[in-house]
């Protein structure tokens, strides 16, 4: 019966138990117990970067092994005794590598017991499920790959070396070394069945081999390789084959002779008593009739493999035979196998069949791949170089300038060394917003910082600013904005110098000009337009901006100013306002030519009053006047009423002065008051104006 509902007093009785019997289990199971039950229900996921590490390295492993096994070939050398001898020296180095990477044929059966597969009903949406069950995996792999991973695991080449060849030698058929050789051979086809679905697994895992053209490239070209070593192994050890048949044949047509030929004599560790072998080698016919170098006057035909005794490469080191069977395998895969000369012999003509065949699958699978990968690396310049010609094209048709021309020419060459031709864009739309936004923060955040108007901002705020940031790029003379066009971004310099110049709505006269340097900023009416509530119309520039030199910078396009101003109120504070007009240039300007239109207007005051004072001196320098004028308090009056005409007289004119002191201070008491019920009213309406804005310009023109 199905339990439907527990009260909490059964819950707390279960974790009890539970409790008791995890106790129980560490208390009772030691360390090494408890690791071997963690390691048998540890199960891998077919994606997971150990995985895939494990495969790469798998995949080397598979390569070396590959190419070490072929190795076993060159073991039996023609003695300058005339018999065959094996390098048992060369034998047992080669087998201690093989043994070392069979090791990793065995690890790969036991990671392929604890590696997950997809279930094939799943795999109809999405990735497909992952069946995690041990059991599952074991049956599966036992019906599918366990037979041919463990055939290729097996240690054949250590067996027939060890075991089989010294029972043959001492049932007395020790020439067969050559043909236990190419048992070797026969492992090399599950080994070949290995490698191929571990390459598709990694490519169906992370989409490629090599990480780059030239490491694929690299790759494919070692395939070659070893093919070519193969084939040159092959070819040594049918060669050797060759003549000992050749030397088995013509031994049986003197067993009847005197001093009879014993197939003992031709291999060299027979027991076979020397004096006996020598007597033999002096007086027999098998070793003039089987001579590779003297062809045509023997009736053996060696074919494609007399090379291997003509130029003594049977008789060689192991080094020097390599080398040679290398370069036989490269010329011969690489040339299909057209400059061989074939006798009749079927073995032969065969081989030099599976040779062509081989060859010409593995030489186009070679320049297709290489031109793939190589062409990989140039794509991006190629299509620029496209780019560029139809570029020029089109500037000859539409007959521009040469200077014009040569504009085009720098800003092309300098975005392509910018973005190599990438387009940024398009690859951070296709990201998830969170990952876009960290990648723009990592991009963007350090720079941002540099512009100190920034840097008062907190990180939420520059998170936001960050995301909506455009790149932008400009070449030298290049115009960002004229002087009463509208502004749509606001531009933020981080490399190179803008220049800023004004004159005031083409005031005639008026030039001010500033230089922008990295840190600084342009386009800031955009901001008091943004902080102005329900504005549609974009803002005109009160300055031209143009540069100086190659200039990177950060756009802030005017919609996305807007978007900051209403969901972010911290652009209101008083803070960011004061930042903003301290580090705004065309603020700074302002304020400056203010303040030089108000010294000029206190200076020219000043020297009016002290030449009415100077005139109204001399015109008082009679002694006899009762009223005589006094120079210093006039002048005190003056400088407090701020008159700009001088009063004549004496009596009459102090009583005049007295009246216009009055009059003066009543103006100023009436003036004030008003601006003090004009100012109450303001703060008092619902429209509160933005406080960025700032008066017009000084006007010089009074002067």
């Amino acid at each position: 019966m199905t339990r439907i509902f527990e009260t909490p007093a059964s819950h707390l009785r279960h974790f009890k138990q539970s409790l008791k019997t995890k106790s129980l289990i560490s208390s009772s199971t030691d360390e090494p117990q408890l690791i071997n039950r963690l390691w048998r229900h540890y199960i891998l996921d077919p994606n997971s970067d150990i995985v895939n590490r494990w495969n790469y390295v798998f995949l080397i492993t598979c390569l070396i092994s590959l190419f070490i096994d072929p190795l076993y070939f060159y073991i039996p050398y023609v003695s300058e005794n005339a018999c065959m001898a094996t390098d048992d020296e060369a034998a047992t180095q080669i087998t201690v590598y093989r043994s070392l990477t069979d090791v990793f044929y065995f690890l790969h059966i036991i990671m392929k017991f604890r590696t997950a597969f997809v279930a094939p009903s799943s795999r109809v949406f999405g990735r497909g499920e992952l069946v995690m069950d041990a059991k599952e995996i074991a049956i599966r792999y036992l019906k599918t790959d366990l037979i041919v991973d463990f055939t290729a695991a097996l240690p054949l080449p250590q067996i027939v070396i060890k075991y089989v060849i010294p029972a043959a030698k001492r049932n007395g058929s020790g020439h067969s070394k050559s043909t236990l050789a190419l048992i070797v051979l026969i492992q090399y086809v599950p080994r070949l069945f290995v490698i191929f679905p571990l390459n598709q697994q990694i490519i169906k895992t992370t989409g490629f081999i090599a990480k780059t053209a030239w490491a694929g490239a690299a790759y494919n070209l070692l395939l070659f390789m070893l093919a070519s070593h193969v084939a040159g192994a092959s070819w040594y050890v049918a060669s050797i084959g060759r003549q000992y048949s050749c030397w088995s044949n013509e031994c049986k047509k003197e067993r009847d002779a005197v001093p009879p030929c014993v197939p003992d004599f031709l291999d060299c560790t027979s027991d076979t008593d020397t004096y006996v072998r020598d007597y033999w080698r002096n007086s027999t016919q098998v070793l003039v009739k089987c001579d590779a170098i003297n062809d045509e006057d023997s009736g053996f035909k060696f074919g494609i493999f007399a090379d291997a005794f003509t130029n003594e490469v049977a008789s060689s080191t192991f080094m020097e035979k390599y080398l040679y069977c290398l370069w036989w395998g490269l010329r011969n895969l690489s040339s299909y196998g057209q400059n061989l000369n074939t006798s009749t012999y079927i073995g032969e003509t065969l081989f030099s069949i599976s040779l062509c065949i081989i060859g010409l699958v593995l030489f186009a699978q070679l320049i297709g791949n290489m031109q793939t990968y190589l062409q990989s690396m140039t794509v991006k310049i190629e299509e620029w170089r496209i780019r560029k010609r139809d570029i020029e094209e089109w500037m000859r048709h539409r007959q521009l300038p040469e200077d014009l021309q040569e504009r085009v020419r720098r800003f092309d060459q300098c975005k392509w060394l910018a973005t190599r031709g990438v387009n940024e864009e398009d690859i951070l739309q296709s990201l998830p917003l969170d990952l876009r936004r960290q990648i723009q923060r990592h991009l963007c955040l350090k720079l941002v910082r540099r512009v100190p108007f920034f840097a008062q901002m907190d990180d939420q705020l520059l998170d936001a600013i960050c995301e909506r940031l455009v790149s932008s790029l400009s070449i030298k003379g290049t115009y960002i904005v004229r002087e009463g066009d509208p502004v749509n971004e606001m531009l933020f310099i981080i490399r190179g110098q803008l220049e800023s110049s004004t004159t005031n709505g083409g005031r005639s006269g008026f030039f001010n000009s500033i230089t922008l340097r990295p840190g600084d900023f342009c386009g800031e009416e955009l901001l008091t337009w943004a902080l102005v509530p329900n504005s549609t119309q974009l803002p005109s520039s009160t300055r031209t901006a143009r540069t100086l030199s190659e200039v990177e910078a950060f756009a802030l396009r005017a919609e996305d100013l807007k978007f900051f101003a209403v969901q972010f109120k911290r652009l209101h504070s008083k803070k960011l306002q004061h930042a903003f007009r301290y580090y705004s240039q065309q603020w700074r300007t302002w304020g400056a030519c203010l303040i030089q239109a108000a010294w000029r207007r206190y200076r020219k005051k000043k020297m009016e009053t002290e030449l009415a004072l100077q005139e109204s001196y001399y015109y008082n320098q009679d002694p006899n006047n009762e009223g005589n004028f006094n120079y210093d308090q006039n002048y005190e009056a003056f400088e407090d009423v701020g008159l700009e005409q001088p009063l004549v007289g004496s009596a009459h004119s102090s009583q005049q002065l007295g009246a216009t002191i009055l009059a003066k201070r009543f103006a100023t008491n009436t003036r004030r008051g008003i601006e003090q019920k004009i100012q109450m009213t303001d703060s008092s309406s619902s429209l509160k104006m933005p406080k960025l804005f700032k008066p017009d310009e000084p006007d010089f023109s009074a002067e």
